[in-house]
């Protein structure tokens, strides 16, 4: 009654295979789309964008870029956070260096310059897997981490170690500084987050896509069928490192604003990005931005419920969040491990067939 497919016909292969075959998921989509782009902007204001909109539009990039890595190729990663502080030290080198150029092209040469440092660090997976890459991307954290903090060059030899975006402008509307507003920033994440999913979601779908799904799920036979385990295995931490650099580059410059490596990228980072992907759907898009919604909103909420509301110490509040999010990973992992993605995907399979038992 709700949510059917009848009367939706198809007449091509390429019509039944679309990414909304459903009449009723392609109007929901569009939209969604109608009312970030042409709505939100006009409402959002200074505490929306920094306490949910913004933040959740970069944790969702991260979110994708290593969704793509764990949950489509299969390789376990910890170096988030140095990889984000690669895209944060890129940007930031680059907006000093050439203050004419564009942010957005900024953007993009920091998520190239992650992807590149991305493969690097990824070598190692064409030999160990399982906990000894988890390992080794862990030692990628700590040393990226490490080596901002210790050489001076990449933060431009500033007595306080800490970087600091400058003034910088795309069509003539400041992205970032202090000149800019609540909508610029929104938009600009907006239309990155918008280009990052669709290219995540063709690759996904397509031959790429198909090659780390094969080394996910058992790369001897992979192997044997024809797929080259160096290839995908590379292009997966490309792709990944490249989305990851881009939020990277996005959390410091224009939601941070300023930033020391330490605090802004240290393992908490890739914990915190892993655990979206976790709780969101492993091997899903959706699932990507369903995790980064749940743990951007959930601090925002027990903020506004316990502490404003109820009066809470924020250390206690701070502590039931760490609490929550824990208890979830733990149900997740033994109910559901696809997450919050495989929960919609049945609710929608229910509601197909509602009022008949499924």
């Amino acid at each position: 009654m709700f949510y059917r497919e009848a009367g939706d016909f198809k007449t091509s292969y390429r019509a039944d295979s679309q990414t909304f075959p459903i009449r009723l998921d392609r109007m929901g989509y569009f939209a969604a789309l109608a009312t970030a782009y042409c709505v939100v902007p006009f409402f959002i204001d200074d505490y929306w964008a920094n306490a949910v909109f913004v933040p959740f539009l970069i944790y969702a990039i991260a979110a994708i870029g290593l969704n793509i890595l764990v949950g489509y190729a299969g390789q376990v990663s910890l170096g988030t956070g140095g990889f984000m502080a690669v895209g944060a030290y890129a940007v930031y080198k680059l907006m000093t260096a050439f203050p004419e150029v564009p942010i957005l092209i900024h953007v993009l040469l920091a998520g190239g310059i992650t992807a590149c440092v991305g493969v690097l660090f990824g070598l190692p997976s064409l030999r160990i897997k399982g906990f000894y890459l988890a390992v080794a991307t862990l030692a990628a954290q700590f040393f990226l981490v490490w080596l901002f903090n210790k050489v001076p060059w990449f933060y431009n030899y500033s007595a306080s170690g800490q970087i600091t975006a400058p003034d910088r402008t795309m069509f003539g509307v400041f992205i970032t500084g202090a000149q800019t507003t609540a909508a610029a920033k929104y938009l600009f994440c907006l239309v990155l987050l918008t280009l990052v999913a669709l290219m995540a979601r063709n690759l996904t779908r397509g031959t790429i896509g198909r090659k780390w799904m094969a080394i996910r799920d058992m790369d001897i036979a992979a192997e044997i069928i024809g797929v080259n385990p160096l290839s995908a295995k590379v292009t997966a931490f490309a792709v990944s490192s490249f989305f990851i650099g881009i939020a990277g580059a996005l959390l410091f410059s224009v939601y941070l604003g300023a930033a020391e490596v330490g605090e802004a990228f240290g393992i908490n980072k890739s914990f915190l990005v892993l655990f979206m992907v976790i709780i969101g759907g492993l091997g899903s898009i959706f699932g990507s931005f369903a995790g980064a919604a749940f743990l951007v909103l959930l601090p925002v909420f027990l903020k506004n419920v316990l502490v404003g509301g109820l009066g809470w110490p924020t250390d206690v509040a701070a502590h039931l969040e760490l609490m929550i999010v824990g208890a979830l990973i733990v149900v997740f992992l033994i109910v559901e491990p696809h997450g919050l993605a495989q929960l919609w995907r049945i609710a929608k399979e229910k509601l197909r067939l509602w009022p008949f038992p499924h």
